[in-house]
């Protein structure tokens, strides 16, 4: 089946947060707490365990747009989530298979086989995926939402592309509630294009910075299932400039050792030959 993803523009995204509570209301994520955070006006903080969508909310001083300054500052809003990576070091790493990638692309953790042993979390060079401490929450299954089973803590937790809802022919509810199309679902390859015609569009008018984060499959993931346009580097949004699966270089480092092991092996074999004579 055609791989499907998602772009995220952050270029016409207004904050709302739509996203977030369509994610927690479909998925039945439980609240990370109403606590704010007194640093802007996000209050979620960071995607983790209960936080599957993020809205990150940045100002900036003294900003030029189309060589005009705006005022005093602007401010950048982008909503983060899991990359769905081509090359997912969560996927390689699971020790039991709760794991597993579906007929759409898409990462998704098995929550009734995930023994929470946490490998997956230190696997993913974006700090997704995170375990949850506490019990409570549902997600059923192999893609969260209704009428999911209630889960404890520990178990890793994570978007899953809205899997039941892709199942069914519909939209991930947070593409669906977003009211300025500013999160686009469909298939991947159609989204880079249309991504690549979008950036093309801000350059002509005036906006330079504008580029795409996660859309090339020569990066250090092999290409994002979940990509962005962003306005300014990839540091600002807290995104990592150059993401790099950690498992990349398991094949070769497997390869080093299995000669080294010979080497050794014949040295070894040699020592005794020598001894026996």
């Amino acid at each position: 089946m055609t791989r499907m993803g998602f772009f995220t523009d952050t270029s016409v995204c207004i904050g709302c947060k739509a996203c977030e509570v369509a994610c927690k209301e479909w998925n039945q994520v439980p609240d990370d707490g109403f606590d704010l955070l007194g640093m802007s006006f996000d209050n979620t903080g960071a995607l983790s365990a209960n936080s599957w969508r993020h809205v990150a909310f940045i100002e900036q001083e003294r900003a030029i747009v189309q060589d005009r300054p705006t005022g005093d500052f602007r401010w950048l809003m982008a909503s983060d989530v899991c990359k769905h990576c081509t090359h997912a070091g969560c996927l390689d790493v699971c020790p039991t298979g709760a794991l597993f990638r579906t007929e759409f692309g898409s990462v998704v953790v098995q929550q009734d086989i995930c023994n929470g042993c946490g490998y997956c979390v230190s696997a993913c060079p974006f700090g997704v995926i995170e375990r949850r401490e506490r019990d409570g929450g549902h997600g059923g299954g192999h893609g969260g939402g209704h009428g999911g089973e209630v889960y404890g803590g520990g178990r890793a937790q994570k978007c899953t592309l809205c899997y039941d809802r892709l199942r069914g022919g519909l939209e991930p509810a947070c593409a669906k509630a977003c009211p300025t199309d500013s999160i686009q679902f469909g298939q991947l390859d159609e989204l880079r294009s249309r991504a690549s015609a979008r950036v093309e569009e801000l350059h002509e008018r005036g906006v330079p910075q504008a580029r795409l984060y996660g859309a090339s499959p020569e990066d250090g993931v092999g290409g994002a299932g979940a990509f962005f346009l962003l306005l300014d580097e990839p540091e600002v949004y807290g995104l990592p400039p150059d993401p790099v699966v950690p498992t990349r270089d398991l094949p070769a480092m497997w390869r080093y050792a299995g000669i080294a092991a010979s080497a050794l092996l014949a040295a070894a074999v040699s020592v005794f030959a020598g001894r026996a004579r």
